[in-house]
């Protein structure tokens, strides 16, 4: 059987079928929202800088509270975990409703809404990666992966053309539709029956307890490369923060434009996510994750340059199909070096460098596009995220060499 055929035929399991729907409702609503809140924000200021501080507004609270969250998926039922989240997240798409209907003449209490889904988002992270293995066995890990990772980026085409299209409608419809999506993963994740809870017995919830994962991490030095490679490259390469500066100002293509440019990230990792599960990578993992890195950083620098919306897609479908070798190749290794005990603190430290990477990634975005102007920030992003690669593969020379994916550290059992 192949990894397509395989992580297809999962489709069929109750439990690994809700976790889906739910993520995939999430995420829908997620990049729906990210569509309307930037254009909102940078249509009343006309900073790119407060394009920067929604990712900011979004990270403090995250990464202040993602390494007690690890330890909590790890102590606590993460389904149950996952659902308040997901009602969290209904509430806040509520709050944005109404600060639609209001009329929105400052973009402070975006930030502090967006806070709120830092939050959120802190507990969920790890909650949602931590549960996955526990869905599914062993031989089936790899294939859901591939799925769970196929159904993330069909997400990412779907919502922001949806977000979009209905924003010519008008923001309280987007943000309608979302807090509708986000109540629908809330009741797909309470479907889910088994894999919640890890033991009956809590460790102690001590100081050494949150730092397990940090420990953890920085002793397996090629899960440190892959992350902080991840951390550091996206960080530069934060581009898509951008894009409402490029929509309006530079490509003149509106709303509309602004969801088929964050829409075309997701296109080429599907792409790729769809040629993995046919022809799956088998050796040289290493040099695929690191040629990803650097594909993403050329597509950085094509898309910084571009006046084409042509060329600007397409630049980004190949800045989606870059990250999504990367993405792939760092989830399975993380989740496969580490043990089941400790791999909601483990999924804390690799979302913590994930929040990073992305949130305080806008955030340099839009500090650098005050400070340079949007094109040149935007093309010495791309550039940092080459020398990065090049300097983490001196720096990880095992993970630039690595050919095979280690064996699982996890026991070979059904899940409960």
């Amino acid at each position: 059987m192949t990894t397509a055929q395989g992580g297809w035929s999962l489709l069929r399991q109750h439990d690994f079928r809700s976790f889906l729907l739910a993520r995939l409702c999430s995420n829908v609503g997620a990049q729906m929202q990210t569509v309307a809140v930037g254009w909102q924000v940078y249509s009343v200021t006309r900073d790119p800088l407060d394009l920067g501080l929604i990712g900011l507004s979004q990270f403090l609270p995250f990464v202040v509270l993602i390494l007690p969250a690890g330890h909590i998926a790890d102590t606590r039922d993460r389904r149950r975990i996952l659902m308040a989240c997901h009602a969290a997240h209904t509430l806040c798409a509520l709050v944005f409703l109404v600060l639609a209907l209001r009329g929105l003449a400052s973009p402070w209490p975006v930030f502090i809404t967006m806070s709120v889904l830092g939050i959120a988002r802190a507990f969920a992270m790890p909650a949602g990666q931590a549960l996955l293995p526990n869905l599914v066995t062993r031989e089936q890990f790899r294939g859901a992966v591939a799925v769970n990772s196929s159904v993330f980026q069909a997400s990412t085409i779907a919502g922001p053309t949806l977000g979009g299209l209905l924003f010519l409608a008008g923001a309280p419809l987007t943000y309608a539709v979302v807090a509708v999506l986000a109540l629908a993963s809330l009741l797909f994740v309470s479907r889910i029956r088994g894999g919640g809870r890890v033991s009956a017995v809590s460790d102690p919830t001590t100081l050494r307890e949150l730092l397990s994962g940090l420990r953890f991490v920085w002793h397996k030095h090629t899960v440190l490369g892959a992350i902080s490679l991840d951390l550091f490259a996206v960080l530069f390469g934060g581009a898509t923060a951008l894009l409402p500066v490029y929509a309006r100002d530079f490509l003149h293509v509106g709303p509309t434009g602004l969801g088929l440019l964050r829409t075309a990230p997701g296109v080429g990792a599907v792409l790729c996510a769809l040629a993995l599960g046919v022809k799956p990578i088998s050796r040289y993992f290493g040099r695929w994750m690191f040629g990803g890195v650097a594909m993403f950083g050329v597509a950085i620098i094509v898309f910084g340059l571009s006046r084409s919306m042509l060329l600007s897609l397409t630049a980004l479908v190949l800045l989606g199909a870059g990250d999504m070798v990367s993405v792939y190749i760092r989830h399975l290794l993380v989740q496969l070096e580490t043990p089941d005990s400790i791999r909601g603190r483990v999924s804390a430290v690799s979302a913590v460098f994930i929040g990073a990477s992305n949130e305080l990634g806008e955030f340099e975005s839009g500090v650098a596009a005050s400070w340079l102007g949007t094109v040149r920030a935007v093309v010495f992003g791309g550039v940092a995220t080459l020398a990065v690669t090049a300097i983490w593969a001196k720096c990880f020379p095992a993970l630039w060499s690595m050919d095979r994916l280690p064996a699982s550290a996890h026991e070979d059992r059904k899940p409960a």
